[in-house]
């Protein structure tokens, strides 16, 4: 049973939502601010935390920063529909999907669900000691079946929607990828995603990379057309 952690302040929204998500078989727990519900998902991480942006003592942003400092736990956000900054901010730490309020719970179940499901593609493999394939390029190793990422031998640790990004591009190294394709792979049964998603994801991959190697630009921009891997 899927463990989904809900924080919002309106607690109209934690009831309502709760009900719906039990009724598909997931184990809910509430929080009405980012204060109380730090502590709780770091210390017994969800499958999946949905967090409010706008939340007294500690908003969800902040919160975002705080979990991200010590775990990739997959997030979803709720936003307001003119809180468009504060989308992009998210997605720029590492969020995995938001969704707009208003919203239906039929849409927001489907964006839990698909994350979900991202995130089993990217852990895939039940056998952790058997061998399979890793997908090399240069510099890049990564391990599908670990969910593990490194560069020059160190360590990159990505979101599951980071990780099958990159790997659709890495997989084929000078192939370029448009954005629709790279929606297509990430975001496979999801129609509301649009190309600022795309880009707010590349633009975190680049950016944990430079942590690494400040010379990193194996993520290539061909602006009108998509994007591509870089070997050299």
């Amino acid at each position: 049973m899927p463990s989904i952690a809900l924080v919002d302040d309106d607690r109209n929204i934690l009831t309502s939502v709760s009900i719906a998500l039990r009724a598909e078989g997931f184990d809910v727990t509430t929080f009405t601010d980012g204060a109380s519900a730090l502590f709780s998902l770091v210390d017994e991480p969800p499958d999946l935390a949905v967090l409010d942006i706008k939340m007294p003592r500690m908003d969800g942003i902040e919160l975002l920063r705080r979990l991200r400092q010590q775990s990739e736990l997959p997030v979803i956000f709720l936003t307001s529909k003119d809180e468009e900054t504060d989308e992009l901010v998210a997605l720029g730490m590492g969020a995995d999907d938001y969704v707009c309020k208003p919203f239906s719970q039929r849409r927001l179940i489907a964006r839990i669900k698909a994350v979900l499901r991202r995130r089993d593609v990217a852990l895939k493999g039940e056998d952790p000691d058997a061998d399979m394939p890793l997908v090399v390029c240069g510099s890049l190793q990564m391990d599908e079946q670990r969910h593990k990422v490194t560069w020059n031998g160190k360590d990159v640790v990505l979101t599951v929607t980071e990780f099958i990004i990159l790997n659709a591009l890495a997989v084929r190294p000078g192939v370029v990828k448009s954005r629709n394709q790279l929606m297509d792979v990430a975001y496979a049964d999801e129609v509301y995603v649009d190309d600022r998603t795309i880009d707010s994801h590349i633009k975190r991959l680049r950016k944990k990379f430079k942590k690494l190697d400040a010379n990193y630009n194996s993520i290539e921009t061909l602006y009108g057309v998509g994007y591509r891997y870089n070997q050299a």
